[in-house]
Formats: C-alpha cells, sequence, structure tokens
C-alpha cells in the first residue's frame, strides 16, 4: 500500500506542475507576441483608427472593454519603432491595463477586474450579461443586424442599428463561447468568461472575395434556385419548432418619434416543408412606450407586422420570385456577387421583373450558401419604380383628410444553422411614405415605420400546437393590444437594445411605459 500512496503522492506533484508550466508556457506565449517590435509612421487619429494601424501590422485583432477604452479620443504618434505593448499603452494612454492573447485577438481589460459572483437560491437560476459591440475594423462604423450567439446553442440575438448587443444567459452557459458574424465579414469567436461584466467591442475584418474566385465560380442563377427548392428538404426543419422572439415595432412621422411596442413571443412553427400550414404565436411578455400628447393624432395604423414576419418566412411561404419555374414566372435573374456569411461563401443572385410588368412586385437579393445551396439570407423592396401604386397594401386605417402615399418599402430576412438545420433568425421591414393634407400642395412630410422580430431561441423538444385561448390575432394592429401592467420589465428575456437616438428621444418623451405578463 505505501508504494501506491507513493505514487499518488508523486502523480499529484507531477501533474500540479505541469499545470503551472503551462500557466507560464501562456504567459510566456503572451509576452513573446506583445513584445514583437513594429513600426507605425507618425499619425494623428483616433484611438480607433490607430488600434486598427497595430492590427495591420501584427496580424491581432483588438477585443475590449468600451469603459477602458475611450474609442473616439483622439491621438498623436510618432514614426518610429515600437513593442506591440508600448504601441498600446501610448494609443490608449494609460498602463493600468492588463493585455492578454486569445486565439487572434488581444484582449484589453481594467486591470485586477474580477467577475462579479452571483449567488442564487436553489430554486432560483442564475444569469449573466454579456454586451458590447460590433464594428467594421477599417472604418469604425457600427455593424447593424450582425448575429450574436453562443457557439453550439440556439441562444442568441442580433445587433442594433447602433452596432449594440445584450445578451442575458444562464450561468450554464458561463464557461461556453461566443459567436459573432455579419454578411461579408470574417466571423469571430471567443470564451465568454473572458468577457464577462465588459460591454466589449469587437473589430470584424471585411471578407473580399478576389474577382478570380467570382469570375470561377459563376454560376447559373436559374439552376442554383431549382438546388435551393431540391435541397430545402434537408436545410430547414422538417418537424414541429418552438421559437422564443423579441418583436419590434414603431412609428415616426415628421422625423419625431410616436410610439415603440416591443413583445416576447412563442411560435409554434410547423414543418418548413408544408407551405399552407399556419403559425401560431403566444404572447409572453409585452411593453408599449408612446407620446402621451400625440397619440390621438396619430394619422395612420399600419398593417400588421407580425403576420408580415410570419409571412416572410419565405422558405416555408414560397414567393413567386423563388419558384423560376413557376407558371406564369415575370422575374429575370442574375449571379451579381459572392460574399460570405459566417465564414461560409455564399452566392449572390438578384432578381427583378421583367420589363413591360407594370405592376408592384419585388426585387432584390438572395445569398445561397456555396456548399450546401440553403436560402441564408435576402433583401426585398417593392420594385421602386411602382412602388407607391402599393400603398393600400400596407395602411390599414387612415383618416380620411390625409394622402398617404409609400416610398419606400425594404425587407431583409435570415436564416440562422444549428445542428445542421436553418432557422428564421432576423426579419425587419422598414416602410417609409409621404403624407400630405388633401388639397394643399405643400405640406408633404415624412412617415417611417419599421417592425422586427429576431428568434432568441429554439426549441424542438416536446413542441405541441399552442390551445386556442392561449393563441393570440396576429392579423390585428398589434400597438392596440390590451395589457396589464407589469413592474418586472424584460426580467430573463434577450432582447435587442434601444438605439442611442431612440433612448434619448425616449427619455425626454418622459413616455407611459406599460407591460404585460404571461
Amino acid at each position: 500500500m505505501n508504494h501506491i500512496r507513493t505514487y499518488h503522492y508523486y502523480w499529484h506533484i507531477f501533474f500540479f506542475s505541469l499545470l503551472v508550466c503551462m500557466a507560464e508556457f501562456t504567459k510566456a506565449a503572451d509576452r513573446d507576441v506583445l513584445e514583437r517590435v513594429i513600426y507605425l509612421a507618425k499619425s494623428k487619429g483616433t484611438v480607433y483608427t490607430l488600434l486598427g494601424k497595430v492590427s495591420e501590422q501584427s496580424g491581432f485583432l483588438f477585443v475590449y472593454d468600451s469603459k477602458v477604452v475611450d474609442n473616439d479620443r483622439m491621438v498623436k504618434l510618432e514614426a518610429g519603432q515600437r513593442t506591440i505593448r508600448q504601441a498600446v499603452y501610448e494609443i490608449i494612454g494609460r498602463q493600468d491595463i492588463s493585455l492578454r492573447i486569445v486565439e487572434n485577438h488581444i484582449l484589453i481589460n481594467q486591470l485586477q477586474v474580477q467577475c462579479p459572483v452571483v449567488t442564487t437560491s436553489k430554486d432560483t437560476l442564475a444569469y449573466f450579461t454579456l454586451e458590447g459591440k460590433l464594428q467594421d475594423n477599417q472604418s469604425g462604423a457600427p455593424i447593424a443586424y450582425g448575429t450574436v450567439g453562443v457557439v453550439g446553442t440556439s441562444i442568441g440575438s442580433i445587433t442594433n442599428q447602433d452596432g449594440e448587443f445584450r445578451l442575458r444567459l444562464p450561468d450554464s452557459l458561463r464557461q461556453g463561447r461566443i459567436g459573432v458574424s455579419h454578411v461579408g465579414y470574417v466571423g469571430q469567436e471567443m470564451d465568454m468568461s473572458l468577457l464577462e461584466a465588459q460591454h466589449a467591442v469587437w473589430s470584424l475584418e471585411p471578407r473580399v472575395i478576389p474577382i478570380q474566385e467570382v469570375v470561377i465560380r459563376a454560376v447559373n442563377p436559374i439552376r442554383l434556385l431549382r438546388e435551393m427548392l431540391k435541397a430545402k428538404k434537408t436545410n430547414y426543419a422538417s418537424v414541429p419548432v418552438y421559437l422564443t422572439t423579441f418583436y419590434r415595432e414603431g412609428v415616426r412621422y415628421k422625423q419625431k418619434f410616436r410610439n415603440l411596442t416591443e413583445a416576447v413571443f412563442k411560435i409554434y412553427k410547423p414543418s418548413s416543408l408544408l407551405n399552407h400550414s399556419q403559425d401560431h404565436v403566444k404572447l409572453l411578455k409585452m411593453s408599449r412606450i408612446v407620446d402621451s400628447q400625440e397619440r390621438d393624432t396619430l394619422i395612420a395604423k399600419m398593417s400588421a407586422g407580425i403576420d408580415a414576419c410570419l409571412q416572410l418566412d419565405i422558405v416555408k411561404n414560397l414567393p413567386d420570385f423563388l419558384l423560376p419555374d413557376g407558371k406564369g414566372n415575370v422575374y429575370s435573374y442574375a449571379s451579381c456577387d459572392m460574399t460570405v456569411i459566417d465564414n461560409r461563401l455564399v452566392n449572390v443572385i438578384s432578381f427583378r421583373q421583367n420589363k413591360g410588368i407594370k405592376e408592384p412586385l419585388y426585387c432584390g437579393e438572395l445569398y445561397i450558401d456555396a456548399e450546401n445551396n440553403a436560402l441564408v439570407q435576402a433583401r426585398l423592396e417593392i420594385n421602386p419604380a411602382y412602388v407607391r401604386q402599393a400603398t393600400d397594401m400596407f395602411i390599414e386605417r387612415k383618416t380620411r383628410k390625409w394622402k398617404i402615399t409609400a416610398q419606400e418599402v425594404v425587407y431583409t430576412i435570415s436564416y440562422r444553422q444549428w445542428n445542421g438545420i436553418y432557422y428564421m433568425n432576423h426579419i425587419r421591414g422598414d416602410l417609409y411614405f409621404k403624407v400630405k393634407l388633401k388639397r394643399q400642395w405643400f405640406s408633404a412630410s415624412s412617415l417611417h415605420t419599421w417592425f422586427e422580430m429576431v428568434t432568441c431561441k429554439v426549441d424542438v423538444d416536446n413542441v405541441t400546437r399552442f390551445q386556442r385561448k392561449e393563441r393570440m390575432p396576429t392579423r390585428t394592429i398589434f400597438s392596440d393590444t390590451h395589457f396589464k401592467y407589469d413592474a418586472d420589465f424584460w426580467g430573463e428575456f434577450n432582447v435587442i437594445p434601444w438605439e442611442e437616438e431612440l433612448g434619448t428621444v425616449i427619455e425626454k418623451l418622459s413616455p407611459k411605459i406599460e407591460q404585460i405578463e404571461y
């Protein structure tokens, strides 16, 4: 027995020593990268711009807490050589920061930042929050509608128009990885434990497809659409699923905010292969924010955005432009580009109604995966030449003294892959109108209404139809829905953060806020 105890004793010592050596090796590797010498030319610019120059020289992208790094601060650099560490210190203007190499990223944190300890009772599920922003690595422009999600799960959301995102996640996912992506950019991943209690700024690199590759891979658009339809059975859900979604709709009139309605839904979605089967929607939570001074003067009510979101699942509800062999097809198609989505090559097909067709039909671009032929994204708009004819399609009610004319109607649709199957990810509609008093020539004003829905979670187990009393009508005007107050607001649901402009407007209005709970 003594020799066995001795063996275990030395084994524990060896294992502990190995861990220490691995930790020291990692630190040494970090030091080697950070002590690499680079040359920076004399320049003046924002912190964000100059960190981008360090990225160009080093090959490493930066991820950092916006509370630690001031992106917009102006900095002057003298020409010369310096280590990566020295360059970062000089650009940021402080040395009380931690620099860490994580894969192909340099992670910048405040020194001695400790993640908060979450304590919870046995009956309470603990949550943590991840917040951040996606920006273009070259221009610093925010990346709107980028996909943000937990790798290997169906949980996720999107960035708002300012590039901001917020994820509220159960503690069981704390050791997982977060992934971010957007069409035309190289996707990135990182351990979530490294980003907790921060507002992480991600710089995404544009992915440019060489023209030679585009020429070599040029495809027949009609054939590609046929292959997309043929692959529908394997690429999309063949069984019913639940989607937990966040929904938002709003109205701006004369560039002023009028109302904003938000909700969390649970959607029963039948098989994507059953074109005529109906989706069912269950309301879980809702809030409505209105300008109390203007609520009675709103001149129009837009047609139901919820039903529009469901109908814009174009894989399930195949429109004419996805059926090139359909009877009486009136569209022409062209292969116009290649790009990347989630680090996968995607063919871009444009379509437009044939000349001589004078109806207000769709035109736009279809993004089809180059490997599995899945339709992963689409951008649609009513043909601008005929959009005015479509006005009555979008107005549910309006006052008689006003004339409303559609100016632009645009939709974006995306799907996200999970476990080899694509599910509805994000749908947005932007509708722009010109509004004027009848019999007056110079009274025209702008009206912008929008809606969007993002899938935050997919459930495939124990999926059954909702009872009739649980289903909410989707064809009515959602902002007219009756509800009761709930002081807990969104709780642990994932929602899209307000854009800065929208948040500022809402604060100034001191609006009436009402919510509903299930």
